[in-house]
């Protein structure tokens, strides 16, 4: 690996962003892709690009199908995906140490303090801000589910916004079909088109007919999980 590529790797790993490396196994060159460009001696056709960027996402490294004797090896460096919760409310308490559990870093967002410090949340990441502050800070990328959790459009709607800003593999957001029309209608006049908003879950989770914040957390995490094996396909 050149002095170069590797700084620049390096780079990208302090950082925490998701890349892959290409190497082709005859003549050594190389290129480093992530989500917006590729860099590096190696060229690559668009095809081969938008396959590395699938196996940066499903986090799959290995050696890739080409024409190239000796063949393309991908080298994926990939943070956990992230997921982050907007409203420490009941389901909340459920949801963060769930996706936790299955491997998400996840982060809380809400501005009132006792609620983010209390019960199963206080052992999870916090950012005691408005979701307007909070949102920037954690700047979703292409492997962050966003949900929202708290009904209340003051906090739930600047966090769907600067979700639908970003490119966030999933956005829920909880509520009924006729609260989310309602979210839909507000959205509409924040600028946003039918086909952003159809990247909302509203009603957030698999229908599983969940009844206790339990039960809603289990359809949230399987929904997240659906979606991000389905983009990485």
């Amino acid at each position: 690996m050149k002095q170069d590529f590797l700084r620049l790797v390096e780079d990208r790993r302090r950082a925490k962003q998701p890349f892959a490396t290409v190497t082709d196994l005859q003549s050594g060159r190389q290129s480093l892709v992530n989500e917006s460009a590729a860099d590096g001696d190696l060229a690559l056709s668009a095809p081969q690009i938008d396959d590395v960027r699938r196996r940066i996402f499903a986090t799959r490294s290995g050696v890739m199908d080409s024409e190239v004797k000796g063949g393309l090896f991908v080298r994926v460096y990939s943070p956990p995906a992230r997921m982050v919760i907007v409203g420490a409310v009941h389901i909340a308490q459920a949801l963060a140490p769930m996706a936790k559990l299955a491997g998400f870093d996840v982060v809380v967002i809400d501005p009132r303090e006792a609620f983010v410090r209390a019960g199963r949340l206080a052992d999870i990441q916090a950012i005691v801000e408005w979701p307007d502050d909070g949102m920037k800070q954690v700047a979703p990328d292409a492997r962050t589910a966003v949900v929202t959790l708290t009904h209340d459009p003051k906090l739930d709607d600047p966090a769907l916004a600067a979700a639908l800003h970003s490119k966030a593999f999933y956005i829920g957001a909880l509520g009924s079909r006729k609260t989310h029309a309602q979210r839909l209608e507000r959205l509409s006049g924040m600028g946003f088109s039918s086909t952003d908003t159809a990247r909302i879950h509203g009603p957030v989770g698999l229908d599983i007919d969940a009844q206790t914040p339990g039960e809603i957390a289990v359809s949230i995490m399987a929904q997240v999980i659906e979606r991000m094996r389905a983009v990485a396909e």
